[in-house]
């Protein structure tokens, strides 16, 4: 039994020795990948900052790293509530981009993510509020909102920087009226639309009104010259068949007695027309004239 077992002595003593030099090579052996940089400390004391992405080492077991992100970061603060130069009460929702510049500095004054995302919105939120109370509310939601982002990262980007952060862009999300001024301010939106409506309006039915009586001005002076010319031309017409009727007239009385009279039938008789005349009447002399005489009985 003994002899059986003095071989496998060697064999344990291999793998013990393999796995004390994997262990040893694992805590050596420091990978940092592109998006990532680290930093060495030993026995909480700093060594140094690894910034080349690859294979690295560190002494074992008496040395550890911290890995910080070389990428942008953002930080999406809660909604403050800030006041504005024309005492407005405005929330503003904002985020803040930025990264890592200085992993030592970083690593002494804020260590982690966390505790640099609670210095960030400490500074912005103190930035923003300095900022927005020089402004009005209309210019921080309209046409001034760049200017003042770029002035509020400015500053904080300054004051970051003893953090070891660099400050990329600060962002408004949503600039918005608290809920209990917000009702109010659209009824009094609401109020100033009607009346500006009412104006409208008003000015509409004001030039309606002008335009209407211009155009039954222009109505009646073309009436006006339309029956001054329908007269005229009837005036001259009338003059014209008097003259004609009258040279007619002169050459021959009874032809022209007799055209007229045709004139008179055609206009006083119709297909039914029924007439109880005396025959003798003048207004039958033509007609009379030109019948068969009665037979005697």
């Amino acid at each position: 039994m003994t002899q059986m077992n003095q071989p496998s002595k060697p064999f344990s003593f291999a793998i013990v020795v393999v796995i004390a030099v994997a262990a040893v090579l694992s805590q050596s052996v420091v990978i940092v990948d592109e998006t990532k940089q680290a930093i060495v400390t030993q026995f909480g004391e700093y060594r140094r900052t690894i910034n080349q992405a690859g294979l690295h080492f560190k002494t074992p077991f008496i040395q550890n790293v911290t890995y910080l992100e070389r990428r942008v970061l953002s930080t999406d603060a809660l909604s403050q509530e800030y006041l504005t130069l024309d005492k407005k009460r405005t929330v503003v929702d904002h985020i803040t981009r930025w990264r890592i510049t200085n992993p030592l500095q970083f690593f002494v004054t804020v260590r982690t993510e966390l505790g640099a995302r609670a210095r960030l919105d400490d500074i912005v939120f103190s930035e923003l509020r300095r900022e927005l109370a020089v402004h009005n509310l209309e210019d921080i939601i309209a046409e001034k909102r760049e200017p003042i982002m770029e002035k509020v990262a400015g500053s904080a980007r300054e004051k970051a920087s003893s953090f070891g952060i660099d400050i990329v862009d600060v962002r408004i999300k949503r600039a918005d009226l608290p809920p209990a001024v917000q009702e109010s301010v659209f009824k009094r939106m609401e109020a100033e639309r009607k009346r500006e409506s009412a104006r409208y309006r008003a000015e509409g039915d004001e030039r309606g009104a002008r335009i209407r009586a211009e155009a039954e001005r222009e109505r009646a002076v073309l009436l006006a010259d339309a029956r001054e010319q329908a007269q005229r031309i009837r005036g001259e017409g009338d003059a014209q068949a008097i003259a004609i009727y009258a040279e007619a007239l002169q050459k021959d009385p009874e032809f022209y007695t007799f055209t007229r009279r045709l004139e008179a039938y055609k206009k006083v008789l119709g297909s039914e027309d029924v007439m109880v005349l005396d025959s003798d009447a003048e207004f039958f002399r033509y007609l009379m004239s030109h019948l068969p005489p009665k037979k005697a009985p």
